[in-house]
């Protein structure tokens, strides 16, 4: 992870069975549910509303670490930390740490540019965004 980064969030979520894939443990694709649950939450969290609105974030680049596994049953803390902002992007991070063992299993990366839906076009990131940014 980068070294510039603020914590702005965290939240738990339960490992399902469904999450396993056939060795067990819990399935490469599952972590990035996990970050986009993070994301969302954290955003609706700052009424910034992610489905509903004029203006809104997408991902244009994501990418994930994966340091252990999981198993099933346990809950897993998200932690979600911003890095830089541009003009329409703000560089965001995550990590999934096992409650049970306090271990973090999996790193993780996003790119959100705010956009104009209606234009198809990037649009300035909110301030309430821009404030929480690291330098």
């Amino acid at each position: 992870m980068s070294d510039q980064r603020n914590l702005v969030y965290t939240n738990t979520m339960s490992i399902r069975w469904g999450d396993l894939d056939a060795n067990g443990h819990v399935n490469n694709t599952t972590y990035f549910r996990f970050f986009e649950e993070a994301r969302v939450s954290w955003l609706e969290s700052l009424q910034l509303k992610v489905g509903s609105a004029e203006t809104g974030p997408v991902i244009i680049k994501t990418e994930a670490t994966f340091l252990r596994e999981l198993g099933w049953p346990t809950n897993v803390e998200i932690r979600t930390f911003t890095g830089k902002a541009g003009r329409s992007s703000l560089d965001t991070y995550h990590e999934v740490i096992d409650q049970a063992t306090g271990d973090i299993c999996c790193e993780g990366y996003a790119k959100i540019v705010w956009l104009n839906h209606r234009e198809r076009k990037s649009t300035e990131l909110p301030d309430s965004l821009r404030a929480l940014a690291a330098e």
